[in-house]
């Protein structure tokens, strides 16, 4: 008999998320809602990451609101989310009391499965929001967030695994957030976790497709015992994004595994979403094809693209290639981090500034913090100058404890803080909507009324009747006389002339 194989349907998060910038309005997922409910999917990831901050920077729409439409249209699937650990779905650490009300709030209002990582790996920023998980009685899922370095071997990440158990996870997830995950270390790393841990330590493997060598990593860690696979469907999948779920389902036919998924169920959503991916033209990735150059700046796709961003503003877009081989060489000073949500914005940023100013000549504030221990710790030392230079700059010491040990009982401050704001309705969620976002809270609460905004560009259907005239000649269309244009490329400039055809 086959063993059965689970998948986690990303197409509610991580996939809009990393092809589309986290656009997706909950008016185009709602149609959706009923087949992901009946494919036989293990979980459906619909919430968390950025999709928080996307609702009320850019949808106007309140993301506690989509959950509980998700839990409505979807009674049967287990609902998951992405937790920052310590930082929630912020950029910064919360005290204890706000991660145990985040967590009971997300599990009032349907959440099921959490899946916790840190940026750092710290176990110490885990601990506080898997007791919160395991306290509501949910799936408390522990993340480890694959990467590479000469420290980082499968021995690593075996023992983290082994310590993640020992918090009492419900589930591991192998997190590779940038397509680094190669198949024999995927192999090896799930082998390993399972003669550690026990086999019946349920395994999860998550894999971006950017590197064009991940469906192969997720045969292998499957053959290696891997409980669980992440998938996008086919129609939002690929490039910076995930592999498709069709193409799993099918791969594994023959294999001695079966997904048992309704296959269609994932015909029709194929070829739904397949719809709704021209509307967000203007917020795709412009990553379509392989980049296999990730396994040397280890550089995810979402991050390339901020840096191209902050590389523009700075009238320096042809200085990329400089920017890509210094990120490894900030990443080496920092200690080896991950490059995932914040880590990979900090020392994004930062190789943008060596790069622009000279190494190390300003250092950011996230940057300083991180090189002090103020995220968590790292797997190696950090560069003594360049910690030294951040104290500094900091006024403050390198410390080696956990960091949100520092701080103060926050929960009455934020309350009080997001009362005082027009639109606040009072409640625990909107206490913690502003504990996320204090800047973009306000604008949102005080247009919240007004509705979500749809980003998509809905492509205007003209009927035009057989007989009709031709319509008046615009003046556009073939060039009718020469044409002389200045282009810039990569700082050099160049006169390009256009003559009729």
């Amino acid at each position: 008999m086959a063993k059965t194989i689970d998948i986690t349907e990303l197409i509610l998060r991580d996939a809009h998320q990393s092809l589309m910038a986290t656009r997706m309005s909950l008016e185009d997922m709602v149609p959706a809602c009923e087949d992901l409910d009946k494919a036989g999917f293990w979980s459906v990831e619909c919430w968390g990451g950025a999709t928080y901050d996307a609702c009320i920077r850019f949808l106007n729409e309140d993301p506690w609101e989509r959950l509980r439409t998700f839990r409505a249209l979807m009674p049967n699937s287990r609902l998951q989310m992405l937790l920052r650990g310590q930082n929630l779905l912020g950029y910064r650490h919360y005290e204890d009391t706000v991660v145990d009300r985040f967590v009971e709030k997300s599990a009032d209002n349907g959440m099921d499965v959490f899946r916790v990582f840190d940026a750092l790996n710290d176990i110490r920023n885990l601990k506080r929001p898997i007791e919160a998980v395991r306290r509501t009685g949910k799936h408390a899922q522990g993340t480890i967030c694959y990467t590479t370095s000469p420290l980082h071997d499968t021995a690593h990440f075996v023992d983290m695994a082994k310590q993640l158990v020992e918090l009492g996870c419900d589930s591991l997830c192998i997190k590779d957030m940038a397509a680094l995950l190669k198949p024999q270390p995927a192999y090896d790393i799930v082998k390993g976790i399972k003669a550690a841990c026990g086999q019946d330590v349920r395994v999860h493997v998550h894999v971006h497709a950017t590197t064009g060598v991940t469906m192969v990593s997720l045969m292998k860690a499957i053959e290696a015992g891997a409980d669980c696979v992440d998938t996008a469907i086919s129609s939002i999948s690929l490039g910076p994004g995930h592999n498709p779920t069709e193409s799993l389902v099918e791969m594994l036919d023959g294999t001695g595994f079966d997904t048992r998924v309704d296959k269609a169920c994932l015909l029709r959503l194929k070829k739904y979403f397949a719809t709704v991916r021209p509307r967000y033209a203007e917020f795709l990735s412009n990553i379509t094809g392989v980049e296999t150059e990730i396994f040397d700046s280890q550089i995810p796709g979402g991050m390339i693209s901020n840096m191209e961003s902050q590389l523009k503003q700075q009238g320096a877009a042809d200085r990329m290639e400089e920017v890509l081989a210094e990120v490894p060489r900030v990443r080496k000073d920092a200690g080896y981090p991950p490059l995932v949500t914040p880590s990979s914005q900090i020392v994004g940023t930062q190789a943008v500034f060596n790069v622009m100013m000279g190494r190390y000549k300003v250092l950011t504030g996230e940057f300083a913090d991180l090189m002090l221990g103020y995220y968590g710790r790292t797997i190696a030392e950090r560069d003594p100058e360049v910690t030294a230079q951040a104290a500094a700059q900091a006024k403050k010491p390198v410390i080696t404890e956990r960091p949100a040990d520092l701080l103060q009982p926050e929960w009455q401050q934020l309350r009080d803080k997001a009362l005082e704001l027009k639109g606040c309705n009072g409640t625990d969620e909107d206490v913690l909507t502003y504990a996320m976002f204090p800047q973009v809270a306000p604008k949102f609460f005080g247009t919240r009324d007004q509705g979500p905004k749809n980003l998509g560009r809905t492509p205007k259907v003209v009927t035009v009747p057989e007989n009709a005239p031709p319509p008046p000649d615009p003046g556009t269309g073939p060039v009718r006389e020469r044409i002389e244009y200045e282009v810039t490329v990569n700082g050099t400039t160049h006169k390009v002339t256009v003559a009729p055809a």
